[in-house]
């Protein structure tokens, strides 16, 4: 065999060699952590930024539940960008919210920028009747959707903009998804239904509002 073929063929050989040897070693740690019970350490891996980022969100998200006059009919939530740029997004029925929203935030230790992109639902009879609507046929005593409307921070947010509702929030079901998307449907005079509830955890429910 010539000698050039030759020191390629066992460059390759020791190459494959390599590989073998360090796909083994990475088995045996992976089964030695498993063994051991041992789980990533998530926090260690967090750069700075991404606690900063991580601490803000929080802040914002209980500065907005805090809010006064902050309820069923309305919905706020904020994206934490680079360099503590925040943006809020969401609706609510008085103006007042939506400036103490703006004022609470901005007052958050770290935040660079604000930009809100909150919309002051327009006064109109026809959309506070479908409030009305809506909110008995959801959360009437012998609807199973009850228990959402309890509590000073509802999980389910009833969303009416010119006759067209959204639906915002958490539910425990996909079965409770459905019910309230037949329900929310079923009110006469609504023209448009955005069914936008989040299958959450029970758990999680309790950790996003602390």
């Amino acid at each position: 065999m010539p000698t050039n073929k030759r020191i390629r063929v066992i460059l390759a050989t020791l190459t494959i060699a390599m590989i073998v040897v360090s796909s083994n070693q990475q088995i045996q740690a992976q089964s030695s952590n498993r063994a051991g019970g041992k789980k990533p350490d998530r926090g260690a891996a967090q750069s700075p930024a991404s606690r900063e980022t991580a601490r803000l969100a929080k802040e914002i998200r209980h500065e907005l539940l805090t809010l006064p006059w902050y309820g069923v009919f309305d919905w706020l939530d904020g994206t934490v960008g680079p360099d503590g740029r925040v943006t809020l997004r969401g609706w609510v029925v008085r103006p007042t919210t939506k400036s103490d929203a703006e004022a609470r935030v901005k007052d958050i230790e770290g935040i660079a920028e604000l930009r809100s992109e909150i919309k002051v639902l327009p006064l109109s009879p026809n959309d506070d009747r479908l409030r009305r609507a809506l909110f008995f046929s959801l959360f009437n005593d012998n609807s199973p959707l009850f228990r959402y409307a309890l509590g000073s921070n509802p999980a389910i947010h009833i969303i009416v903009d010119n006759g067209r509702v959204t639906l915002k929030g958490f539910v425990s079901t996909e079965g409770d998804l459905n019910i309230a998307n037949v329900k929310a449907r079923g009110v006469a005079g609504v023209f448009e239904v955005k069914n936008e509830l989040v299958v959450e955890s029970s758990q999680a429910r309790k950790d996003d509002s602390n």
